[in-house]
């Protein structure tokens, strides 16, 4: 029995030895960081902030990679390919995770991704066109009712924010609107202006400059309170609809890498986040800078899962080919 113990304790001790050995040694080599969208968007322009102040830390290259197409998921499976050492990250989002909930055919499980921090938020605002007669969610909604089934919103992908969000709208309103698919949110806010779209659900960074502009009306954010980038515009609840609604962005690595690994990526990812040069960029695009432990990057991953998971099923989402 005491041989029994002696061995399980050196075996312990090994293991403690062999762990900081890992963040010591990282990174042996150029880290990769995956971005599954295009150049200049809400997941590459933290990428690449986060890419030069790891860089600078690390003193090992540091780089950015836009591996577009399927919804994000051609650069996540690029990740899952490589080995489990951190030297291939992800520039996560929200959309990551809902991605099984949305389409049929997707290789990948939610346990094989390891979000190691967050990165941003964003909330999102509701434009309609200035032609349109109403100045609030109520009179938006009288009006839908009175011209039942006549009124177009703008979506921007099966499952995303631009198509629930005005589902629920639908749904808790009691109001028909169609959807009418767009290549961008940009090209459906055009559409917006020129009064050939009646109501949209759109990024702040893109939507907000067209307020401020009087190109079109902002008459709701989907925050849970006032944002103080626009203290003016109330929220959905105010107004007596109760959705709130949130995109968020972070970096993950592929399940099976070290704890210590996380652990130094973590600290690195909040150094950079948590930078005031960072928070200052990154903010003028609308979005909340912010970074998390390890624990509360696991739990909005799964918390964001199961949370589509029930609001799909609220408004009759299906999966999509």
């Amino acid at each position: 029995m005491a041989r029994h113990w002696l061995t399980a304790a050196l075996a312990l001790a090994a293991l403690a030895a062999a762990a900081p050995a890992h963040a010591q040694s990282y990174p042996s080599k150029p880290i990769r960081m995956l971005v599954g969208f295009p150049a200049g968007g809400p997941s590459d322009v933290p990428a690449r902030l986060i890419a030069a102040k790891m860089q600078a830390a690390l003193g090992q290259p540091v780089v950015v990679e836009n591996k577009t197409g399927a919804a994000g998921m051609i650069a996540l499976k690029d990740m899952l390919a490589q080995p489990r050492d951190g030297h291939t990250l992800l520039l996560c989002s929200y959309i990551d995770a809902i991605n099984p909930l949305i389409y049929k055919k997707v290789d990948y499980k939610l346990d094989e991704i390891e979000p190691v921090s967050m990165v941003q938020k964003a909330y999102y605002a509701i434009a309609v066109p200035n032609a349109l007669p109403v100045n609030s969610l109520q009179e938006f909604v009288a009006h839908a009712k009175a011209n039942r089934g006549k009124l177009n919103y703008g979506k921007v992908g099966a499952g995303s924010v631009t198509e629930v969000v005005p589902r629920q709208f639908e749904k808790t309103s009691s109001i028909e609107m169609t959807g009418v698919t767009f290549r961008g949110t940009g090209p459906a806010l055009q559409e917006v202006v020129a009064n050939r779209l009646e109501f949209i659900v759109g990024p702040l960074s893109l939507a907000m400059p067209l307020y401020e502009a009087k190109q079109l009306k902002v008459l709701a954010m989907t925050s849970p309170e006032r944002l103080a980038s626009a203290p003016n515009v109330p929220t959905m609840k105010e107004q007596g609809v109760p959705i709130v609604s949130e995109g968020w962005w972070g970096v993950c690595a592929a399940s099976g890498t070290p704890r210590p690994i996380l652990e130094a990526i973590n600290k690195q990812v909040a150094a950079a986040v948590n930078a005031p040069d960072f928070k200052t960029t990154i903010e003028k695009t609308g979005v909340i800078a912010g970074s998390s432990s390890l624990a509360e990057a696991g739990k909005i991953w799964k918390d964001t899962a199961a949370d589509a998971e029930k609001l799909y099923k609220d408004i009759g989402f299906e999966k999509v080919d």
